[in-house]
Formats: structure tokens, C-alpha cells, sequence
């Protein structure tokens, strides 16, 4: 509430208690020690007693203004201010450290312990907070030594997030405080979400905080909080091997930890999750022989590829240590081939293709090789990745590629893939027309509109005027045959039969070649056409036109399968995708 609001709220009846006096909240803002003590002598010290609608005394309104001397003036008259709250149930020296006046919360503390009202020390508020909670997580250092020292019982209190002091000091970084707490034998060690101290410091980064929770409180590093980790499971997710070092030097036994909450994961499959592999290098120097699979029968070489962590997995590859995990099977029995295949990630199936040790034919619980995850990753049909993937297992064992290919390739052919050609060939047609339109249009301008004109002379009027050159007649033959290949497309897409899917195959190839044809032949009509008038005058001018327009179908082809050019480059010769891949863009097979 404002502090106008409060003003007037300090001038009505309150039905808890007697209302602020309002000069007397004026005085509280400004600090007027001459006006408070004017009213004690008029009035008496009870007056001192009245609180505003939020339950703020003049002493919580000078300590939120910090007036120490006012503050003290007030306590003079009146010491029980120290123990009323408000309505969060902030006492005046929460109220004070809060607001970030230090000083006057010290001089507070002092009051308190001389009016033997120490349980005012320890009052917590309505989100459980003491003074402490509050000194610690506002940065200031001193109160809180000084809180500590004056009531020690401060450290074993935590507040509704289940926060210690402790907890709140590891994770603003204040060894000193840290220390001084870690005294106390009972002191806790709480914090938010089942976390303790150490999940604080290991999260920080703090070594030497971690080193003296490691040695005074060692049970701390197994415990786990409400997301199942434990403190050096933090470690490995975020990779911080000094941590991790100190951990292991401590108690060897904590690389073998598993989460149970993950299919009991161990420590090694978290860092190969992540592609941690300065996590990982860490734990295999202290623990050569820690787990390397989950409940799931997942390894790290499974799980670094699910991932698509190429580095982890070269890293793998590279380590002689863990080369008996290459071919291991999960409880599915799906190697980490398996699953590079399923995720089409080229990089990665090529670097286990290159290790020595693999095999490339072991079989799934269903029975199926490596390869047929390829057939099963849809999401990825026709990608660039998919058909590099494909290539590679084309290489690495061509018969098997080649069975599997046109086996699935058949058992595809179900009403679905159907549906879904005549559905892609409905669009197909609708565009290829409207090209074909275009193109016919445009040839059947040109035939009237000849290169060089008409003879204007009486005896040849109304012939053409480079009827003779070889270039014309060249234009002449090529738009003739660029427009009736446009034509034949148009009148196929429109009167020819495309309900059958064998139809649909059939059609579809044969219009794509006639417009190939189409293309080509236009862009040639336009090159004898231009050479025609052109070359007359300026024949290397001509020639050039006539070059480039002709290369562009050309240049068409090279750009539009330039990524499988550019794999069999290199690859190397390997067995196609494209019989797979035309059957489902519905060419023909």
C-alpha cells in the first residue's frame, strides 16, 4: 500500500486496534523525533502503539525510511514496538533488513537482546523467513554474522520453501557466513526443492565450499532431491570436471551412483546425454570401470547418438576403453547403428561405419538390420541427410541395401502411399498445365512474330526476310516442336485418364519428359531466333546469346541435382536411392 494510502488508513477506526495517529505517521516518514516526543508528553507512549490498515507501526514506517534516530527516540518510550508485526508478519527488524538498512537492524538486534526479547530474533514472517533469510539473500554480510552470533538458533530454521540460511549463503557465495554456520553441528543444510547445500555449491562452483561440505557432512553427496539428482550428477550435467575431480578424489564410490528416477542412469550415459565428454574423460580416469548403460540397456555410444552428439561420439570411437560397447544392443536389441540410421544423421553413421569393429548385419528383437530404420524414419524421407545415410549403408553392405530397398518399396504400395501419389499429382498437374500454357502460348506468338520481319518487296511480299538462313529454319523447327510438346502436355493433363495409380505413374513420366522437351527446344527457338538477327552485324554477341540460353536447361539439371552429384563425388559409386525415392514422388518405378 502507498504511503498516502496508508496516511489516511493511519486517521480511521481499526477494528484490531487503535489507528495511527496521523501526525504521528507524518512524523514516522520525516523523522521528526521533536513531534513524536510532542505527542508522547501530550498524549503518552500508548500512542506510540497505533498501527496503519497494513498493520505498520511508526517504528516499521522510520525503519522502511531509515530514521535511526528516530527509531531509538521511539524505543525509549515504548520497547514492546520491537515485537509487533505487521500483516506479513514482519517485525520492525525485518522490516529494517529488508529495506537494506543494516545499521539500524544491528542496533535493533541490540534492543531486542536488552529487552530480553530474543524471540523477536527468530520471529519468522509469512513466507517462513527469519531475519537471517533475509540478511543473507540482501548481500548483507556483517548482519548476518552478527544475527548468527546473537542467536544461533537462527541456523537451524527454515523457511516455507524449505530454505536454510545455509542453503541461501551457498548460493550467494558467502563462504564467511557459510562457515560460521557450518560451526553449529545442527545446523541445516535444507534447500529449495529437495536440494541440500552441496546441490548449492556444486551448482556455483564454489570448490572450496564443496571440499568442506565433502569433509564435514559427507552423507550430503548421496542424497537426491525431488528430480532424483544427486550433487555430482549436477556436476556432470553442466561439465564441471574440477568439481567432479574433487567429488571422486573424496569418495571414489560416487562415480557409480545411478538415478533411479532415469532407468537408472549412471553418470557416464548423463554425460554422453549431454555430449559432456571433459564430464566423462573425468570419471573414467577415477573409475575405469563405472557403468556405461542404463535400465534400458541404453550406452553412452546409444545415447550420445540419440542425442546427435557427433564429437562424444568420435570421442568414443577413439577410446580403447569402451570399444567393447560398439555393438552392444539395447533391450530392444538395436545397436548405436540402429539408432544413428533411425535419426539420419550422416556424420555419425559414417563414423561408425569407418570403426573397424563394427557390424553392420546385426539384427533388432524384430528382426530387422540397421538399414530397415532407415526405411522407418519418415520424418526424414527424400531429405538430403536421408539419402546421404543411405548411400553410406549402400557401401557398407550393398546386397542387404538392395534387398531391403525394393522389398519395402513393394510393401509400400498399400492404399495409403497411394492416396497420397494422387494427391501430390493433383498439384502436379495444376502446375505443369499452367506451365505448359505458357510455353505454348509463348511459341505460338513467336511463329508470327519471326525474326527479321516480312519482305515489304512485291515479289516477295508477306514472305519471311531470313526465310533462307539456316538459323531461321532451325527457329522454325524448334518453336514448332516446343509448342506441340507444351500442347501434348496440356491436352494429357486434361483429357487423359488419372484415377488408376498405374495411370498416374505412367502419366506423370511421360509428362515430365515432354516438358523437359518443351524447355529444351523453347530455349533453343529463342537462341537460332536472336542468332538470326544478330548475327548478321555482331556474330560473337549472337554466339554468346546463343550459348547461354541454350546451357540454362542444362544448368537447370546440374542445380537441381547438384546434393546428389555432390554425394557421389564423394561416396563414390554406390547403389542409388533414387528407385526408392521416385516411388514415393510417384514417377515410375
Amino acid at each position: 500500500m502507498s504511503m498516502s494510502k496508508q496516511h489516511a488508513a493511519a486517521t480511521s477506526s481499526s477494528t484490531e486496534g487503535a489507528s495511527m495517529n496521523a501526525q504521528l505517521f507524518d512524523a514516522a516518514i520525516s523523522g521528526s523525533i521533536a513531534e513524536m516526543q510532542h505527542l508522547v508528553l501530550r498524549e503518552g507512549p500508548d500512542i506510540l502503539l497505533g498501527t496503519t490498515s497494513e498493520g505498520n507501526t511508526c517504528l516499521h514506517i522510520s525503519s522502511i525510511f531509515y530514521h535511526l534516530g528516530f527509531s531509538m527516540a521511539v524505543l525509549v518510550h515504548n520497547k514492546p514496538l520491537l515485537s509487533i508485526d505487521n500483516s506479513n508478519g514482519e517485525t520492525p527488524l525485518i522490516v529494517a533488513v529488508k529495506s537494506g538498512h543494516a545499521v539500524l537492524a544491528g542496533k535493533l538486534i541490540d534492543e531486542c537482546m536488552m529487552a530480553n526479547l530474543s524471540e523477536m530474533i527468530i520471529h519468522r514472517d509469512l513466507n517462513g523467513d527469519t531475519a537471517l533469510h533475509h540478511a543473507i539473500r540482501h548481500g548483507h554480510k556483517v548482519l548476518a554474522l552478527q544475527l548468527i552470533n546473537t542467536e544461533p538458533n537462527l541456523s537451524r530454521m527454515v523457511n516455507n520453501y524449505n530454505e536454510s540460511p545455509m542453503y541461501i549463503a551457498v548460493m550467494r557465495g558467502f563462504n564467511d557466513v557459510f562457515e560460521l554456520l557450518m560451526e553449529i553441528n545442527d545446523s541445516s543444510h535444507n534447500g529449495a526443492y529437495g536440494d541440500n547445500i552441496l546441490h548449492a555449491a556444486v551448482r556455483n562452483g564454489n570448490l572450496g565450499i564443496i571440499e568442506t561440505i565433502l569433509q564435514s557432512r559427507p552423507a550430503l553427496a548421496r542424497e537426491i532431491n525431488k528430480s532424483g539428482h544427486t550433487p555430482i550428477q549436477y556436476a556432470v550435467c553442466r561439465n564441471q570436471t574440477s568439481v567432479i575431480k574433487i567429488m571422486l578424489q573424496h569418495d571414489r564410490s560416487l562415480g557409480y551412483l545411478v538415478d533411479s528416477s532415469q532407468e537408472d542412469s549412471p553418470l557416464l550415459v548423463y554425460a554422453a546425454s549431454r555430449g559432456n565428454i571433459d564430464a566423462a574423460q573425468e570419471i573414467l580416469v577415477h573409475c575405469p570401470d563405472a557403468r556405461y548403460c542404463n535400465g534400458a540397456g541404453l550406452t553412452i555410444l546409444h545415447q550420445a547418438v540419440i542425442e546427435g552428439h557427433v564429437k562424444f561420439v568420435q570421442f568414443f570411437l577413439l577410446n580403447r576403453q569402451l570399444n567393447k560397447l560398439i555393438n552392444m544392443r539395447d533391450n530392444n536389441g538395436r545397436t548405436a547403428l540402429h539408432h544413428a540410421v533411425r535419426n539420419c544423421n550422416p556424420k555419425i553413421v559414417r563414423a561408425l561405419l569407418d570403426h573397424p569393429d563394427i557390424d553392420v548385419r546385426i539384427y533388432d528383437n524384430e528382426g530387422r538390420p540397421a538399414f530397415w530404420q532407415l526405411i522407418e524414419a519418415k520424418d526424414s524421407e527424400k531429405s538430403l541427410n536421408w539419402i546421404e545415410v543411405f548411400m553410406l549403408m549402400s557401401k557398407a553392405d550393398p546386397q542387404a541395401t538392395s534387398f531391403y530397398v525394393r522389398q519395402i518399396a513393394m510393401d509400400k504400395k498399400n492404399e495409403k502411399s497411394k492416396n497420397q501419389i494422387k494427391s501430390l499429382t493433383t498439384t502436379y498437374r495444376k502446375t505443369t498445365s499452367l506451365v505448359a500454357i505458357l510455353i505454348a502460348v509463348l511459341t505460338f506468338a513467336s511463329a508470327f512474330s519471326l525474326p527479321g520481319g516480312y519482305s515489304i518487296y512485291r515479289e516477295t511480299e508477306g514472305l519471311p526476310v531470313m526465310a533462307r538462313k539456316p538459323a531461321f529454319k532451325a527457329f522454325l523447327i524448334s518453336d514448332t516442336l516446343a509448342m506441340c510438346s507444351s500442347l501434348a502436355v496440356v491436352f494429357v493433363c486434361i483429357l487423359a485418364r488419372w484415377e488408376g495409380l498405374e495411370f498416374l505413374l505412367y502419366y506423370r513420366s511421360v509428362t515430365q519428359r515432354l516438358m523437359w522437351y518443351a524447355y529444351i527446344t523453347t530455349t533453343v527457338a529463342f537462341a537460332t531466333g536472336i542468332y538470326t538477327v544478330v548475327a548478321p552485324q555482331y556474330l560473337w554477341l549472337a554466339i554468346l546469346i546463343g550459348s547461354l540460353s541454350v546451357s540454362v536447361p542444362f544448368l537447370t539439371y546440374l542445380i537441381g541435382n547438384w546434393p546428389m552429384l555432390k554425394l557421389r563425388c564423394r561416396l563414390g559409386p554406390v547403389e542409388s536411392p533414387i528407385f526408392f525415392i521416385r516411388f514415393f514422388e510417384g514417377q515410375s518405378l
